[in-house]
């Protein structure tokens, strides 16, 4: 496999994709990509009340999504790299757990539209980790709207996740189990992983650390 130029992260609420992202666009001199979560108007509403305002919530996910990712298409943009903290395709994990059925088919007509006219990553780096911990790094983070989550959402999302990403063949896949490392504050552990991503050569690797290192 080549050098990747355009690298996404990715795992459930609360992992550390955001963190990860940064640490690894600055190791490579590249640039990271963010999505638009505070912008979305909606998404403080849906954990108060997920039923009510759940299309709302995807919609504005899937549009601003899509309209980065056009962007990342720009030519030169993936020169240096580019690290992006979602893959596009995980929208429609999002959409399957959270909207009805009639909304589901709305959605996926609009989806699958726009997916087809997107790039591929080089590489995905999918963190993994247990609902207890994911519960504290989002506590420890502090942002209010994401104070209402709750663990049962948590594991169905995090079941999703993992479905999707098993039967995944569209870009070299890292799976990294982060439940016993700490690659925000251990600085050991940071430079493991970052070591770990940036040595892939392709296909399909598990990493699972039994601790800090």
């Amino acid at each position: 496999m080549k050098s990747p130029r355009y690298i996404a992260v990715e795992g459930v609420i609360g992992v550390g994709k955001s963190t990860l992202t940064r640490l690894l666009a600055d190791r490579l001199g590249g640039v990271s990509v963010h999505e638009p979560v505070f912008e979305n108007p909606f998404l403080a509403k849906f954990y108060e009340d997920r039923a009510a305002y759940a299309f709302q919530t995807q919609l504005y996910f899937l549009l601003t999504r899509y309209q980065q990712q056009v962007e990342l298409k720009q030519p030169g943009l993936f020169n240096p790299v580019t690290v992006c903290d979602y893959l596009f395709a995980k929208d429609r994990m999002f959409a399957t757990l959270n909207l009805s059925r009639d909304e589901l088919v709305l959605y996926n007509q609009i989806y699958e539209t726009l997916d087809a006219r997107l790039p591929a990553p080089d590489l995905v780096v999918y963190l993994q980790a247990e609902v207890d911990v994911l519960m504290d790094r989002i506590k420890v983070r502090g942002r209010e709207f994401e104070q209402a989550i709750e663990p049962e959402y948590l594991s169905d999302l995090g079941a999703l996740y993992n479905d999707f990403f098993f039967n995944y063949r569209g870009s070299p896949l890292l799976v990294v189990q982060t439940s016993g490392i700490d690659f925000v504050k251990n600085a050991r552990d940071q430079q493991w992983l970052l070591d770990e991503i940036v040595a892939m050569k392709g296909g399909t690797k598990h990493l699972i650390p039994l601790g800090s290192l």
